[in-house]
């Protein structure tokens, strides 16, 4: 695990001293994404950083920016292939020979040997740059579910390119101008989905493409998606012994490590099974790492200790308690754009936890996006059913009346009654895109400013949503909003989260259940083995009952919840309050502040509806007072 940075340049001519400095900076910007080596390489019109976490082949000879045998090009990659041994024999068989035991070498001969067709090869987690001296062109691919970040500034015959965002704007010619569709589609998802970023001409890379530039023109092409429309039909029984088996290789596979390897540990089906089946390969106890909080509400660390007894691990444990109002702000940063899924915190920590133990850990990513873990599915399984029944005509004459009786009823049972009766009126997707929408569009349109309103008005967030519900190959309900989320929610919430808070502890984390080809084989599963009426992740739960007992499989899912609404109005009270209460803070870009102090009064005095929309803001704050746009 790495960090990556450089640029390309319509200008041709080489300035060593300053191109020098530039990509210097840019790659200790990102050193906690690799600690252990760095250098840079320049040429005509480009440059190029790394930043090595060395994982295997812990010598020099794996070092980057690393040449072809050939001298033709120049790679910096990020990541891991986990089939790079089997690829490496292949290419050892045509006559290639290595001078290193690490991965890069391997996928820089291979992408010699077939250019961008390579990429269908790999099996493995990467962002990868790589120069082409005689085309004197930019190469650049992020994997199929996009584990590792890739972002990209093209403006004005400059192209920049880097792991973090905090990267790219290390370069002086890359300008800060915000997006405010970005900021619409951040409050509405609590994350910017790709391809967008908070900035303007800065991009994401999304999962499954590639790009090449000549630092004037970009190309970008996809060279990976999922199918839902070849379900099988196989028996349950086969299918769940081979998506037990499937699951068993890819846990197998990333085992590889040069250096010290645990996992994360919630007690949940996901990263028990990851255990489980860890603790099957390795020939010593498992290092574990689990997070707990002083609320029992949120607390899961007795169902950890559970699995971590029953495999006979080496158990770690940390508590989440007073440090998170000293610690929130420096872990907000990471991120570099707004970013307000509270998991973070809890990830940040058991990240952290890890780091003093092992260098690589494993985690059960992924298992609720493939297998429909999550409650909205459910929800949004009785709201489709709701809306069979209604013609969306009668929906739509009937249900604003409801939503107004709603919006009268306090506490929560009214927050949610008003969300039902709204996405009711709406289609199948606009109705999933409620569903996900965090910050509900009758609040925001009694918040936003006039200004901000005038500038985004005739953008709609939930075209995002839209595009990726309608792309889906199938007509199955389920397996629409499952491809959704594959393609949104978990680039660009889960697997940031997860990068994130793991690189800033210099921390590589891998995720088996993400594995491609566990992906493409459960899109294949009937989703009627994936939601059995109210069991959630019913097929999975089935494959692993031959090894985790009942207590685990079917308890109440938790993740890695927080207790945001104490935190708001105790732990994190004072930083709350200010950044809620400045009129001239970075909120007021957007909102109305006698609406939003009104809400943040109401918390305060016990009113929890609106926990996650304040958060929301304080993340913005905080965003704003370090990444403002100059």
């Amino acid at each position: 695990m790495c960090g990556i940075a450089g640029f390309c340049r319509t200008a041709k001519t080489l300035y060593p001293d300053a191109h020098r400095a530039w990509v210097t900076a840019m790659g200790e910007s990102i050193r906690h994404r690799g600690p252990d080596a760095g250098a840079v390489f320049l040429d005509e019109g480009v440059a190029l950083a790394h930043r090595r976490l060395s994982i295997l082949d812990l010598s020099d000879e794996g070092n980057q920016p690393m040449v072809s045998a050939s001298g033709r090009y120049v790679i910096v990659f990020n990541g891991e292939i986990y089939n790079f041994q089997s690829l490496r024999m292949e290419l050892e068989s045509e006559g290639v020979r290595f001078h290193s035991r690490s991965d890069t070498e391997v996928l820089l001969a291979l992408f010699e040997k077939q250019g961008a067709e390579c990429l269908h090869e790999l099996n493995g987690m990467f962002a990868v740059a790589i120069w082409d001296r005689e085309e004197r062109a930019l190469f650049l691919a992020r994997d199929r579910l996009g584990k590792k970040p890739l972002y990209y500034y093209h403006a004005d015959g400059q192209f920049v390119f880097a792991s973090e965002l905090k990267a790219l704007i290390e370069m002086p010619l890359v300008k800060r101008e915000i997006r405010p569709d970005a900021v619409k589609d951040f409050f509405a998802y609590q994350y910017i989905p790709d391809p967008k970023t908070i900035y303007q001409n800065t991009y994401k890379l999304e999962p499954g493409h590639w790009l090449k530039t000549d630092g004037t023109s970009v190309q970008v092409a996809k060279y990976w998606d999922v199918s839902f429309s070849n379900i099988s039909s196989r028996s349950q029984g086969q299918i769940e012994d081979e998506l037990y088996g499937l699951i068993d290789d890819a846990v197998h596979l990333r085992m590889v490590s040069d250096v010290p390897l645990g996992a994360f540990l919630s007690g949940g089906v996901d990263s028990s099974a990851v255990v489980g089946l860890m603790a099957s390969h390795a020939d010593q106890a498992v290092t574990t790492c689990a997070i707990g909080f002083d609320s029992k509400k949120f607390d899961e660390v007795q169902y950890a200790r559970q699995v971590a007894s029953q495999f006979q691990t080496s158990h770690y444990e940390f508590t989440v308690k007073e440090r998170v109002a000293d610690s929130l702000p420096y872990i907000a940063r990471f991120f570099d754009e707004p970013f307000a899924d509270p998991s973070f915190v809890p990830t940040f920590f058991v990240s952290q936890l890890a780091r003093q133990e092992v260098t690589v850990a494993l985690a059960g990513d992924g298992g609720d996006e493939n297998f429909a873990g999550y409650s909205k599915y459910r929800t949004d399984a009785v709201e489709n059913r709701l809306r069979s029944l209604f013609p969306l005509p009668i929906r739509r004459s009937l249900f604003p009346m409801l939503a107004s009786v709603a919006a009268g009823v306090p506490g929560r049972l009214g927050g949610k009654a008003q969300t039902l009766c709204q996405t009711l009126m709406r289609p199948a997707d606009e109705g999933f895109y409620l569903t996900n929408c965090f910050f509900r569009p009758w609040l925001w349109d009694q918040l936003v400013n006039d200004s901000f309103r005038k500038s985004t008005d005739d953008y709609d967030p939930a075209d995002t949503t839209r595009r990726h519900f309608e792309a889906a190959d199938t007509e199955d309900h389920l397996s629409r909003i499952l491809y959704t989320d594959i393609k949104t929610y978990l680039p660009g919430d889960i697997l940031v989260k997860v990068d994130r808070m793991s690189m800033a502890n210099s921390l590589e984390t891998r995720a088996p259940l993400l594995d491609y080809r566990v992906v493409e084989y459960a899109a294949t599963i009937p989703s009627a083995l994936k939601l059995r009426q109210k069991e959630k992740k019913y097929i999975l739960k089935k494959a692993f009952s031959r090894m985790l007992p009942d207590d685990i499989l079917y308890r109440k899912k938790m993740g890695f919840s927080v207790p945001l609404a104490s935190w708001l109005r105790h732990e994190l009270y004072p930083v709350a309050n200010r950044l809620l209460t400045d009129q001239d803070g970075g909120l007021s870009y957007c909102f109305k502040m006698s609406r939003v102090a009104e809400l943040w009064q109401a918390h305060i005095n016990g009113d929890d509806r609106y926990t996650q929309e304040l958060w929301s803001m304080v993340v913005f704050g905080l965003w704003w007072q370090r990444y403002a746009p100059c």
